[in-house]
């Protein structure tokens, strides 16, 4: 073979290594029209917010081809929004925002609903719960606020807990101070964290177990007090970490943390899987993001394929046995 066929050769070869890359660019999905957010929730809350900030992010960074529309679907404990995208089979064009209702719902309603009706895209955060009582109390300490509590358990007057629905990560952190500490509270559910904060401070109840975020602006401007995180460790950013662990404060360890997670529809191609994973990732590392994390006292923990699945796959079971043990599953 002469020189000037090899280089023919090579040319040619090189021509259709180009074509086939730039096919498979042109074959690579990308959002057509607007993507719906699903929230399960109500306004005003953790995932609310987070979505809504997503949302913003993209449209500022120019992130996507088309815009992030929120849309909140808070019915049946977040039911209506795990059905709503359950039935958007193979429409890559949905996506819902995920907080541990993806396991308490189903497991206490019995809808038919699974998280693994869902394609997993990525976890972006853990967030933290903590227990909130009005700053004009007098309640410096939740040791201070228990010992109220205990007097007034055993009759109808009992302290009312304000939650984020029935029988989500509120209620089930409530019955897990109830039964360690041998205490009674009325559970009030709310549609959602911010109404759950907003009636904090009307004192319409007299204590939640809201996340960080949803009480920063309302702790920022002196309304409630922190007296415990519900967490292994104290929370490291600067502005929070004087708020003791329930364990220092009530000497009984009880953890909780909860997914913020996103899901798309099911059967969704994997070159959406691959669009909507590289999309959050950017959303994940950008600077707003970042800021969102640490304000609100959340735990930076992305994570997308078997990690991801993993990581919920182990929680399900961590949720069920303690539903199991609270007697919350649905017979």
């Amino acid at each position: 073979m002469t020189h000037a066929s090899r280089f023919l050769q090579l040319i040619s070869t090189s021509l259709i290594f180009a074509l086939i890359i730039l096919s498979s660019r042109a074959l690579a999905w990308e959002p057509t029209k607007p993507i719906e957010f699903v929230i399960p929730a109500g306004t005003g809350g953790g995932a609310d917010q987070m979505a809504r900030l997503i949302s913003g992010i993209a449209e500022r960074r120019k992130l996507s081809p088309q815009p992030l529309i929120a849309v909140n679907k808070s019915g049946g404990a977040g039911a209506e929004g795990f059905l709503y995208v359950k039935e958007k089979k193979a429409d890559p064009h949905v996506i819902i925002i995920t907080l541990s209702s993806l396991f308490t719902t189903p497991l206490h309603t019995g809808v038919p609903f699974n998280w693994k009706d869902l394609t997993p895209l990525a976890r972006m955060a853990l967030d933290q719960f903590m227990l909130w009582v009005n700053a004009e109390t007098p309640y410096k300490t939740a040791k201070d606020y228990l010992v109220a509590v205990k007097e007034q358990s055993g009759g109808n007057n009992r302290m009312k807990m304000g939650g984020t629905g029935s029988v989500q990560e509120d209620q089930i952190i409530t019955i897990q101070l109830e039964q360690a500490l041998g205490v009674k509270f009325t559970y009030v559910p709310f549609k959602g964290g911010g109404e759950v904060c907003v009636n904090l401070v009307g004192k319409h109840v007299d204590s939640t177990v809201n996340n960080p975020a949803e009480c920063a602006n309302h702790w920022k401007a002196a309304r409630v007090r922190p007296l415990g995180v519900f967490d292994a460790n104290r929370l490291p950013d600067p502005d929070w970490k004087g708020v003791p662990t329930i364990k220092e404060a009530l000497g009984v360890d009880i953890q909780y943390l909860m997914l913020r997670g996103i899901f798309g529809a099911p059967g969704i191609s994997q070159d959406a899987v691959q669009w909507h994973t590289d999309f959050l990732k950017k959303i994940y590392d950008s600077a707003e993001f970042k800021k969102y994390v640490s304000d609100g006292a959340l735990k930076p923990a992305f994570a997308i394929g078997s990690e991801y699945v993993k990581w919920v796959e182990e929680n399900e079971k961590l949720h069920r046995d303690l539903m199991v043990k609270e007697g919350l599953i649905k017979k």
